[in-house]
C-alpha cells in the first residue's frame, strides 16, 4: 500500500513535468519561428547583395537594383500612429489583458512612388512587393496607463495628394484637431482612437514601420515599359490583404479570355482618353486641368492651369507608353528595403544570426522535452 505522502510527491512531480514540457514546447515554437525569420532575412540579403546597383538613367529591361530617395507620385499616405507622410506603412496595436492578447489594429498599405538618384527618377508600382522595413516606433503604455511619447494618431483620411502646396500646409498647421477620444466620427482621433488606446484595462503596445518621403530605399525588381503593364491602377496600390502582383488578375484564364474577347470585338478602350474622358486629363479632378476639357455648354468652364502647374501635373500623372517603370515581373517579386544596399544586407544578416540562435533554442528545448517525457529530468 502506498503512503499518502507518496501520492503528494507524485502529484508534485507531475505538475513540474507538465510545466517543463510546456516551456519546452514554447521554446521549440519560438526557436523555429526565429529560424524561419532568419532564413527570410538571409534570402533578402542574398538577393540584394547578388544584384549590382544600376543608375536609373541607364536602366535596361529586366531585373535591376536601384537605390535612391523616395519622392511622392500622385498620392501619399499618412501613417495611423504617428501621422507621418509616407508611401508605405505597417501599423499594429495590441492590447494585453491578463494572459490574452487582442489585436485592435493591423494595417499595411502602400502607394506608388518615385525613386531618384543622381542620374534621374523612375516610377515604382508596389503591388505584390515584399517589404523589408524595420519598426521606427515601438512603444507601450506607461505603468499608470499614460500614452507613450511620440504617439500622434492620424486625423482624417489615410490617403492624400502627393504634392502639397504651401497654402495647404499652412491650413493643416492652423487646423484645431479633436483630442484622443473626441467626437469626430470621421477622424482617427474620434471613436477609433478610443478603441486603439484602450479602456484603461491592460497594457497597449504600438508598433509602426514606414517609408517616408525623403527616405533612402533599395529596390530589387523588374524594369519594364509602362505600356504593357496590366492594370496600372491596381498595381499602384498595395495593402496587406493583396495577394500576388499586378499580373495576378490576368493570370486567371477566365479574365484573360474576357480581355481577349473584348479586344477582338473592339469594345476595350485603346487609351485612357477613350475610357475616362475628362477624368484622364491631369489635374481635372482638382479643378486645374492642363488642357481645356469637353464640357456641357451649360456647365461652368474650368480654368486651365498655368504653364508651371501644367508641367508639374504632367510629370506627376502622365507616364509615356515606352517609359521604364519598376513593378513585379513574371519571376520573383519585387523587394523594397529601407536604407542603402549595405544597410539592407547587414539587416538581413543580423536576422539570419538571430535565426541560428533560434535553431539552437529549438534543439535544446526538444532535448529537454524528450528528457521530461522519459522522466529523466523533473522535480
Amino acid at each position: 500500500m502506498t503512503a499518502p505522502g507518496a501520492f503528494r510527491t507524485m502529484g508534485l512531480m507531475s505538475d513540474g513535468a507538465t510545466f517543463l514540457m510546456s516551456v519546452s514546447i514554447a521554446g521549440i515554437g519560438g526557436g523555429l519561428w526565429l529560424l524561419f525569420r532568419g532564413f527570410g532575412g538571409y534570402r533578402r540579403a542574398g538577393r540584394v547583395a547578388d544584384t549590382g546597383t544600376s543608375r536609373i538613367a541607364t536602366l535596361a529591361v529586366g531585373e535591376v537594383r536601384v537605390t535612391g530617395t523616395v519622392e511622392p507620385a500622385e498620392l501619399a499616405l499618412t501613417s495611423p500612429l504617428q501621422s507621418r507622410r509616407c508611401v508605405y506603412f505597417r501599423s499594429r496595436v495590441r492590447q494585453q489583458q491578463g494572459r490574452s492578447t487582442r489585436t485592435v489594429l493591423d494595417e499595411e498599405h502602400a502607394v506608388g512612388f518615385r525613386v531618384r538618384d543622381d542620374s534621374g527618377a523612375i516610377r515604382v508600382f508596389p503591388r505584390g512587393a515584399n517589404w523589408d522595413v524595420p519598426p521606427v516606433f515601438k512603444e507601450g503604455d506607461g505603468f499608470s496607463g499614460d500614452l507613450p511619447p511620440g504617439l500622434d494618431l492620424r486625423s482624417g483620411s489615410a490617403i492624400g495628394p502627393g504634392t502639397i502646396d504651401r497654402d495647404h500646409l499652412i491650413e493643416q498647421l492652423l487646423t484645431v484637431r479633436p483630442p484622443f477620444g473626441g467626437s469626430d466620427p470621421g477622424a482617427m482621433g474620434g471613436s477609433r482612437a478610443g478603441i486603439i488606446t484602450g479602456s484603461g484595462h491592460g497594457r497597449t503596445e504600438y508598433e509602426e514601420a514606414r517609408i517616408e518621403v525623403g527616405d533612402v530605399v533599395t529596390i530589387v525588381g523588374t524594369a519594364l515599359p509602362f505600356d504593357p503593364l496590366p492594370d496600372p491602377d491596381g498595381a499602384d496600390l498595395a495593402d496587406g490583404s493583396a495577394l500576388g502582383g499586378p499580373l495576378s488578375a490576368t493570370s486567371d484564364p477566365e479574365i484573360a479570355a474576357d480581355l481577349d474577347a473584348a479586344r477582338a470585338a473592339g469594345t476595350l478602350a485603346a487609351n485612357p482618353e477613350e475610357a475616362w474622358g475628362n477624368a484622364s486629363i491631369p489635374g481635372f479632378g482638382i479643378g486645374e486641368p492642363v488642357q481645356a476639357p469637353h464640357l456641357d455648354p451649360e456647365a461652368t468652364p474650368a480654368s486651365v492651369a498655368d504653364h508651371e502647374t501644367a508641367e508639374r501635373f504632367t510629370r506627376t500623372f502622365e507616364i509615356g507608353p515606352g517609359e521604364l517603370v519598376i513593378a513585379i515581373g513574371q519571376g520573383r517579386p519585387m523587394l523594397v528595403s529601407l536604407g542603402s544596399p549595405s544597410v539592407a544586407v547587414a539587416r538581413g544578416q543580423d536576422q539570419f544570426l538571430v535565426g541560428l540562435l533560434g535553431a539552437v533554442l529549438a534543439i535544446g528545448s526538444a532535448v529537454v522535452l524528450a528528457l521530461a517525457i522519459s522522466g529523466t529530468i523533473g522535480p
